[in-house]
């Protein structure tokens, strides 16, 4: 899994959130760019669980939007 996720690469999920929001888009595509960095969040954090059920549920949140 790559590093933390850098602020630049936060910056630029909430300005696709944004238009998102605003123009509409690709939902799907969006949920797994989520998971991934609150997945690259907790894997940065061992023993959090919090951080890491908070991953887990994005990422089944995720693969259920894509099965759609």
């Amino acid at each position: 899994m790559p590093p933390r996720p850098t602020l630049d690469e936060i910056t630029a999920f909430l300005a696709d959130l944004k238009a998102l929001c605003t123009i509409g888009g690709c939902p799907a595509g969006l949920a797994d760019r989520k998971a991934d960095l609150l997945e690259r969040i907790a894997d940065t954090m061992p023993g959090d669980k919090e951080a890491a059920d908070v991953a887990h549920a994005a990422r089944v949140a995720a693969d259920e939007a894509r099965e759609r």
